[in-house]
């Protein structure tokens, strides 16, 4: 099998399912969980925002995906762990001490998570051209978020019928969590017959597939230019965000007369689950288009607003909790829309840094801030709902995404980047 053999339209999104379904598990909908098994805001944002970990660290051992074993081996295997690792979580939830013994599994699971997503990146990098990766970005970025809201939205879904169904919330989410092991298992089975074999040989013309060190993988990355705009741009993008993701869940939860808009479960996942898929995909898709198109330095700005701008909603809902549901679908329309089309600029900008040698290390590397700006600001974001209280909360949400966006215009990149060849505005 040669690499046209191979439809990407085969592989590429399962693949990317297989990244963005674990991340929502551990980050997301651990969350939910731990909020409907009795634990309060201040532990949620501490200890789910140290699952972060394994993202910001992972360029130490990104080498060694790079320089053993090839990028297939690697994510198959990964992904096999991460699913043994969810179903022994839903076996240990019924037990004593549950909150200690499950956070201990989903770091297991964080780990092989953020090994699977290096693997899977350089995989990427090495199997497509580079305008098909621009085309195929919005794709990817797409299914990565679809997997993430069928996480918020089907796996919650099912953990709220099942509270409803046993009224017993401990056995309903072992459970949930045994589904997400065995849904996982089969992903990983029909990547391992989809993906394709062509990596070998990709590599062996690969300046990747040298001995280089560790220093000068890590050396280069820093040597680039415009490194501390870039470093700061990567770190506080996400700043707002990184809070809003933490604190969004507990805010719909939690009853009226403490500021949340008093859902259940399962409204949660069924807002998330419908609306909040159509809106993320179609903003993901025109997102890619857009970029393989125009190129990334003509949407930068508007990708980067119609991300952000979006809190405002959420500003409104802790203000005034309006009655009708329907407010509350709406905010999560223009969220999704937006953070479908604007993410996709970002993850292209981040393409855009690791071009050159090594250039799955120096992805890892980037991401691996990325995660960094998002676990620091988390574990303060219970802290600073409990003292603000919901309404002033999402104010301070909004106005951390300002640094983001002034530093996005003082980078430097080919505004044609990313941009199909042969196309013309």
């Amino acid at each position: 099998m040669n690499k046209t053999d191979t439809n990407p339209w085969y592989w590429i999104p399962l693949l990317n399912f297989a990244s963005g379904l674990p991340y929502a598990i551990i980050i997301s909908v651990s969350v939910i969980m731990y909020k409907n098994l009795g634990i309060g805001n201040e532990d949620i944002g501490i200890y789910t925002s140290l699952l972060y970990l394994p993202w910001v660290i992972k360029p130490l051992w990104s080498p060694f995906i790079d320089l053993y074993a090839t990028k297939r081996k690697w994510f198959l295997a990964m992904q096999l762990l991460i699913s043994i690792a969810f179903l022994t979580v839903g076996f240990v939830i019924p037990m004593n001490h549950f909150f200690v013994i499950s956070l201990a599994f989903f770091w297991v699971a964080a780990f092989a998570s953020a090994s699977n997503d290096v693997a899977s990146d350089g995989f990427y990098l090495l199997t497509l051209e580079k305008d098909q990766q621009s085309f195929f970005l919005g794709i990817r970025s797409t299914f990565y978020r679809l997997s993430m809201l069928t996480g918020n939205g089907l796996i919650v879904i099912i953990g709220g019928y099942l509270e409803q169904e046993y009224g017993d919330k401990q056995k309903a989410w072992s459970y949930t969590m045994i589904i997400v092991g065995l849904l996982m298992t089969l992903i990983t089975i029909y990547n391992y017959f989809a993906t394709p074999r062509t990596e070998k040989a990709i590599a062996k013309n690969s300046v990747e597939a040298t001995n280089a060190s560790f220093a000068s993988v890590f050396s280069s990355f820093f040597k680039k230019k415009q490194i501390g705009i870039i470093l700061a741009f990567i770190l506080l993008f996400r700043l707002g965000e990184s809070q809003l993701l933490k604190m969004l869940t507990p805010f719909l939860i939690d009853d009226q007369a403490v500021g949340g808009m008093g859902l259940t479960t399962q409204d949660v996942g069924v807002i998330y689950g419908t609306f909040g898929v159509i809106s993320l995909t179609i903003g993901g898709i025109i997102g890619g288009i857009v970029i393989s198109r125009d190129g990334l330095g003509k949407w930068m700005l508007p990708m980067i607003l119609a991300m952000h701008l979006p809190i405002v909603g959420f500003v409104l809902l802790a203000h005034f909790h309006p009655a009708s549901v329907y407010y509350i679908y709406a905010t999560v329309i223009a969220e999704q829309f937006g953070y479908g089309f604007g993410f996709a600029a970002f993850m292209m900008y981040l393409i855009y840094v690791a071009e050159g040698e090594s250039k799955t290390s120096h992805y890892a590397l980037a991401t691996g801030f990325m995660a960094l700006g998002m676990m620091l600001p988390g574990m303060a974001s219970g802290f600073i709902q409990e003292y603000l209280g919901y309404g002033n909360f999402f104010i301070w949400v909004f106005l951390a995404t300002i640094p983001g966006l002034i530093l996005s215009q003082f980078l430097i990149f080919p505004k044609d980047f990313g941009k199909k060849s042969g196309v013309n505005k």
